[in-house]
């Protein structure tokens, strides 16, 4: 169905080093179509246990010897120094400067949104340029290019893609996979992805996206949350037809190590900067709709889509107020200066699932619902008919009803995908 190889999970413990001298049996992968319950119960396994695709030199490393390679990462893409079950991260080296030690021959860098040391804002122009470390060439898959060009890669044997994402439809990492993997096809050369946790795994929710509303920002008709980690996701992408043309990537996945979709994992480099700590990543399949509001979603302060607000709600109903101002990935935020009214949910429980209430309250409670939403939000949404429905007076209850077919019929799909349980 689609072209593909997947190098499988090892079950047990294992402790990886940066080196390649490590041997281990690979058993044959089975993709896993056990379908999680609406609120699966998460498991023990934590990142102590996981262990990454990057960290599994041993089974990627004789791939790259003698080729000339390119990589698609940023700050994420690092290999741990030390991962067991009794010790937490022991620091890291990135992905590009433990392989050149290695010898491997990479020829250049492709960097998504935010850079590849992860500082840019959120849709800020990311320019081609010089890494000062390794004097490696960094091309930018953000802005005008954001799929590598038939020139860039002519000088490659291979391309590696390692970037952790979040899992939401709408954080443009996935969007960049897309393009890599339809110019890799377009080229012929084979991609190699290196697997990491999706933090919002456990979970699928959301409206599917329309197709009339593709965009960078969501470009597959899948949920806002779609449970899956970026090589399940590649197999999507491959086997759904959703490349130019329907080609096919000719894609390797490198697989983690006792991970399952129910597992806790606390990322532990921020993958953007306005996504700083655990409590972000899970709040912001939620709040990222207020992004197609006149709501600020914590940009411009220090929690991050971990509180809300905005100059236009009602200060009788709404208690918690901040002020946005500049900040690292954040160089205009939304209501500069200016003070906001909303809430703060830095310490909220932990969340299987969207939840629309802080929308609703929000327009329920604008001194303005004419200008409460803009263009944005159905871009956000991937459809017309949920702010429909929020205008209309819909109950998140009975919105949620309206995705459940449109769910259902993807996690069949999604089954057919899946590397872990």
């Amino acid at each position: 169905m689609f072209k593909n190889r997947v190098f499988p999970i090892i079950i047990g413990f294992v402790l990886v080093l940066i080196s390649c001298g490590n041997k281990t049996k690979d058993d044959t992968a089975r993709s896993q179509s056990k379908e999680q319950s609406a609120k699966p119960t998460k498991s023990d396994l934590t990142q102590k246990d996981i262990v990454v695709g990057a960290n599994r030199v041993e089974a990627y490393i004789s791939l790259l010897k003698g080729k000339r390679v390119g990589v698609v990462a940023n700050q994420t893409s690092v290999i741990f120094k030390q991962h067991n079950k009794t010790t937490e991260h022991n620091g890291y080296t990135h992905l590009v400067d433990s392989i050149l030690k290695l010898g491997v021959d990479i020829k250049k860098v492709f960097a998504p949104e935010h850079g590849f040391r992860g500082t840019a804002d959120a849709g800020e122009l990311i320019k081609d340029g010089i890494d000062t470390k390794t004097q490696l060439p960094i091309l930018s898959l953000h802005g005008k290019n954001k799929k590598p060009s038939s020139s860039q890669l002519a000088d490659l044997d291979v391309v590696i893609f390692d970037i952790q994402d979040v899992g939401a439809r709408f954080y443009t990492y996935i969007s960049s996979l897309h393009y890599v993997m339809e110019a890799c096809a377009e080229s012929s050369i084979p991609l190699l992805i290196l697997d990491r946790p999706n933090p919002n795994g456990h979970y699928v929710d959301g409206p599917i996206l329309e197709p009339q509303y593709k965009s960078f920002v969501g470009m597959h008709p899948v949920p806002v949350v779609h449970g899956m980690t970026i090589g399940e996701y590649a197999q999507m992408i491959n086997g759904e037809g959703w490349l130019d043309h329907k080609q096919t990537c000719d894609i390797t996945v490198i697989t983690m190590t006792n991970y399952k979709h129910t597992s806790t994992y606390q990322v532990p480099i921020k993958p953007s900067p306005n996504l700083p700590n655990d409590q972000s990543i899970n709040l912001y399949p939620s709040l990222c709709f207020f992004e197609g509001t006149n709501v600020n979603a914590g940009r411009g302060t220090s929690k991050q889509f971990q509180i809300y607000g905005s100059p236009y709600l009602d200060k009788t109903v709404y208690n918690f107020k901040y002020i946005p101002s500049p900040n690292e990935g954040a160089k205009y935020p939304k209501h500069d200066g200016i003070l906001c009214y909303g809430e703060d949910l830095s310490d909220h429980a932990a969340m299987d699932g969207i939840d629309l209430g802080y929308v609703i309250r929000a327009y329920q409670n604008s001194i303005d619902k004419k200008v409460f939403f803009n263009d944005f939000f159905t871009t956000l949404a991937g459809t017309t008919q949920l702010q429909t429905q929020i205008e209309s007076g819909v109950s998140q209850e009975d919105i949620k009803m309206s995705w459940a077919n449109g769910l259902s019929k993807f996690k069949m799909t999604r089954s057919q995908y899946l590397i872990y349980e």
